[in-house]
């Protein structure tokens, strides 16, 4: 049995699918049990759990061979605050795990993890990496870049498909690299699979990087919608990340996110993870075809 934790987010419900699909018995949890009604119809177990529960932990890890962490609360605040479930319940979820003897515990990180890092989400990662390393399970960790689904799609495509304005952070010129989240999850399932990728950390990125402005043109074409575009200006939003910050810790964290990606190298050279990984990497033009393509139709049915 094999727990996935966070089984109904975007990373998770695809690796829950993929695993079904590979023939493996999975115990998906959940907060929401509606949520998981697709992945019930697929043959998962579905379990409720929360990362701020100790006891839900210790009960859905029991009897399992192996735990895939694919939770996280980047945009959380009060009660969902990024230091209660990235911190807090993935240290008692790391804990239940070693008290329940699982073997492998696969845990998704962020590309650029590290105790210095300018921003806490990254931090904290790291800290949870060295907790992990330190706790005597066999482990990979996976550190993806910028995913598609939020960072493409959420804060600029979505917008160029419904004709509302896009607004980037900083003039949209620095490059950086995005991955899609099926990528990621066929990573994970292979890290499952293969002993090799065991005691590892495994950076993962996407076969292309391209800046903000490239995004949009991206989506012009596969909508094809002309986009319009404002910039928010780089002090303007350091101003405003902090302000906002103190009223949702979530929201100015991504705001603060938005400056590091236009003034640091948020480049991803896939070149060497290509002969490590017998995967294929999504290019943004494919998955935007198919995003956009997907979304038509869903409306059409509506």
């Amino acid at each position: 049995m094999i727990l996935v934790v966070g089984a109904t987010g975007s990373l998770g419900r695809l690796v829950t699918r993929k695993l079904l699909k590979a023939g493996e018995k999975v115990r998906a949890m959940t907060r929401n049990r509606s949520k998981a009604d697709d992945l019930k119809a697929r043959g998962a177990h579905i379990i409720l759990g929360d990362l701020r529960d100790r006891e839900s932990l210790e009960f859905a890890v029991r009897g399992c061979k192996a735990v895939v962490a694919a939770a996280h609360s980047l945009l959380g605040r009060g009660s969902e605050s990024s230091h209660l479930i990235d911190d807090v319940g993935h240290r008692a979820l790391i804990d239940a795990a070693r008290a329940a003897e699982v073997r492998h515990f696969v845990y998704t990180s962020v590309i650029g993890a590290a105790p210095d890092h300018p921003i806490d989400f990254w931090r904290t990662k790291a800290r949870i990496e060295r907790y992990l390393e330190e706790s005597g399970m066999r482990y990979t960790i996976i550190r993806p870049t910028s995913f598609m689904e939020i960072h493409a799609w959420e804060l600029i495509g979505k917008a160029v498909a419904e004709g509302k304005r896009v607004r980037l952070f900083g003039p949209g010129r620095n490059p950086r690299n995005f991955i899609a989240a099926d990528d990621v999850a066929n990573a994970i399932v292979l890290a499952l699979r293969i002993p090799e990728l065991r005691g590892r950390t495994i950076e993962i990125g996407g076969p292309e990087n391209l800046t903000s402005r490239e995004v949009v043109a991206t989506f012009e074409k596969a909508t094809g919608r002309r986009a319009k575009v404002s910039t928010i200006p780089l002090p303007l939003l350091r101003g405003a990340s902090a302000v906002v910050r103190r009223l949702h810790p979530g929201i100015g964290r991504v705001m603060k996110v938005g400056v590091l990606g236009e003034t640091t190298d948020q480049t991803f050279d896939a070149t060497v993870l290509r002969t490590r990984l017998p995967i294929g990497f999504t290019t943004l033009a494919d998955w935007a075809r198919e995003r956009v393509s997907s979304t038509r139709d869903g409306l059409a049915r509506s």
